[in-house]
């Protein structure tokens, strides 16, 4: 489905090419999240839903995931049964596109792969877009049973962690020295206080693809976070400011290297920064 690049589980992945030639094929529903979400409205993949991130994979009130009650909706929504291998994509190389992989793998929907590069790669071949809205038959779509905690990390956890597992920063190196709190094309907001988790390694997530938004092959990446300590005997949990960046690098680690103790912190910086009496390092 994709060129493999060596990697641990080819299978997470599709290339463009793949997509392309295979649209209407059933069994597949392919799901665009966007960092921005009006990018959908302006242009899409035919047969492509799409997905608000911040309405529908986080919970209105409590910071939280989406209840898998909530993201079980939308994905009835879309006409997707357990049988149903969901193709996912989005702009800024896939970010919210990954968060989105590691939300279902974390409740349980296993048939899910990453379109290798995203818009970006769909945008630099010319492939077409649509405005047109696909409307699917709804089902009543259920979860198979309780959510992986061994894929989330939660702030008490990397507390407790501290210097026993390989911890990694993912975002940019102004904000893991503090003197950013988000991106530079980000508003300013969520956390309290800026600087890093203690023991953390930088590695930012932009680090693991090309210009062309698709991944590096499996030994450029092994070399990336081995040079930082990140290895595969060593359980991992990866972090950035909201979890979507952290999210990407999870998928990295844990799909395309084949790491088998990874962790997603998706409280994050703006928890950690904002957490009474918790270290931090600048």
């Amino acid at each position: 489905m994709s060129t493999s690049n060596d990697y641990a589980n080819p299978d997470a992945l599709v290339s463009t090419e793949w997509l392309a030639t295979h649209l209407h094929e059933p069994g597949y529903r392919l799901v665009e999240v966007d960092v921005n979400p009006a990018a959908y409205a302006s242009g899409h993949i035919e047969g492509a839903v799409g997905w608000d991130w911040k309405r529908d994979l986080q919970d209105p009130t409590v910071r939280d995931l989406a209840s898998p009650e909530a993201l079980a909706q939308k994905l009835g929504e879309a006409g997707v049964t357990p049988e149903t291998t969901l193709l996912l994509y989005g702009d800024n190389n896939n970010w919210f596109a990954a968060y989105a992989y590691w939300a279902l793998r974390y409740y349980g929907h296993d048939r899910v792969k990453l379109v290798d590069g995203g818009r970006v790669k769909w945008e630099v071949e010319g492939r077409p877009y649509t405005t047109e809205v696909p409307h699917y038959t709804p089902t009543q779509y259920r979860f198979p049973g309780p959510p992986r905690e061994e894929l989330r990390a939660y702030r008490d956890q990397v507390l407790a962690a501290l210097g026993k597992v390989g911890l990694i920063d993912v975002r940019s190196p102004a904000e893991f020295s503090g003197e950013l709190l988000a991106p530079e094309n980000l508003p300013q907001e969520g956390a309290q206080r800026g600087g890093h988790i203690p023991t953390a390694v930088n590695v930012p997530w932009a680090s693991a693809v090309r210009e062309d938004g698709t991944f590096k092959d499996a030994a450029e990446l092994r070399q990336l976070y081995a040079g930082k300590g990140i290895t595969p005997d060593r359980e991992v949990i990866a972090y950035c400011r909201i979890g979507e960046r952290s999210a990407h690098t999870w998928f990295v680690l844990k799909e395309l290297l084949g790491y088998p103790q990874v962790r997603n912190y998706d409280g994050s910086w703006t928890e950690w920064g904002s957490s009474v009496r918790v270290p931090i390092e600048r």
